[in-house]
């Protein structure tokens, strides 16, 4: 900038800024397809042990896989970010994110929560459902475990301050959540279902059928002997293994045998009591129970925003039980 007297004025030199730095121009082939291509990061079908948060201090675990999403703050998956929470029995947590909704699963343990003035008594077995805004104490009565999800991925990506909460803090129970599961797994055509399981909703989210507008919670059960047809959709899955005796597993891939209908060389995820897993989208999973006792699996999507979207695209092959 240049600065010049002349007659008693003052004449400011302009500054010409380049405005075209950052753009490019592709064909369009060349730049349709990011995922095909390999442009944009994989999400990896990624294991994370019990033993992370079954012993040890009060503290909060990220199941961070920022490094293989490329990105500058934590992520599971491009829209949510899945924790361990560990609260010894007598000690607390804080927690107050950036998230349009929360979600915790009680793995074990009793205590209460403390939420913007109130307070919400929970269990082993128990889901929480929080709204953004909220500014939350955790209390453990006892030695405390639980699946943390949220979405502030999803709002670092956009830019942008969680502001509207779109529901009021909600408890699902252990008892309703098990004796809901236990009718549809005893209806007479329970062995023709792709899947044994029943779908978290609130009633504030009627056209999506889901827990929150933007996340989705399932809790299922693979009986004894079951083999559960693949299926896939575009929501990435954070699976939490409630319960499974060894010889329950998930296979996982990205093509169908035309003629089996099953899947094309797939990578086996073991299931282990406690342990999470993830599901990259788009790619075929089956379960499979060759143990003697019925496991229990608990997926968490992002799938009430897909759902919103119209992009789920949940795809289900022909069941067929061994």
């Amino acid at each position: 900038m240049s600065n010049n007297v002349q007659s008693g004025q003052l004449f400011v030199g302009a500054i010409n800024e380049n405005w075209t730095g950052d753009a490019r121009f592709y064909e369009y082939t060349a730049a349709a397809d990011p995922i095909g291509s390999g442009v944009i990061s994989p999400i990896p079908a990624k294991e994370f042990g019990a033993e992370l948060y079954n012993s040890g201090e009060t503290r909060i675990v990220t199941l961070d896989l920022s490094n293989e999403l490329r990105t500058d703050y934590p992520a599971t998956s491009p829209s949510l970010l899945a924790h361990f929470i560990r609260i010894n029995a007598g000690e607390s947590i804080e927690t107050q994110p950036n998230a349009t909704s929360e979600l915790y699963y009680i793995i074990s343990g009793t205590g209460s929560t403390e939420v913007n003035g109130e307070t919400i008594n929970w269990k082993k077995g128990d889901f929480l459902t929080l709204p953004s805004g909220s500014v939350s104490h955790h209390i453990a009565i006892e030695d405390t475990t639980i699946y943390y999800i949220l979405d502030t991925p999803l709002l670092n990506y956009l830019g942008v301050q969680a502001t509207e909460a779109r529901f009021k803090p909600t408890l699902y129970t252990d008892e309703q959540a098990k004796a809901k599961l236990g009718e549809v797994a005893n209806a007479p055509d329970a062995h023709l279902k792709n899947r044994i399981s029943i779908l978290l909703n609130n009633q504030k989210f009627d056209q999506t059928l889901t827990i929150t507008h933007v996340l989705w919670a399932m809790f299922g059960i693979v009986p004894v002997g079951s083999n559960q047809a693949p299926h896939s959709h575009k929501s990435v899955a954070l699976d939490f293994v409630a319960y499974a005796a060894p010889g329950t597993y998930t296979l996982v891939g990205d093509k169908i045998d035309p003629v089996t209908q099953q899947i094309i060389d797939p990578i086996r995820v073991d299931w282990v009591t406690g342990k999470a897993f993830v599901t990259p989208p788009g790619l075929w999973h089956s379960h499979h129970n060759e143990s003697g006792e019925p496991a229990f699996i608990i997926p968490i999507q992002d799938a009430g925003l897909q759902t919103y979207l119209r992009t789920l695209d949940i795809q289900f092959t022909h069941y067929t039980q061994d």
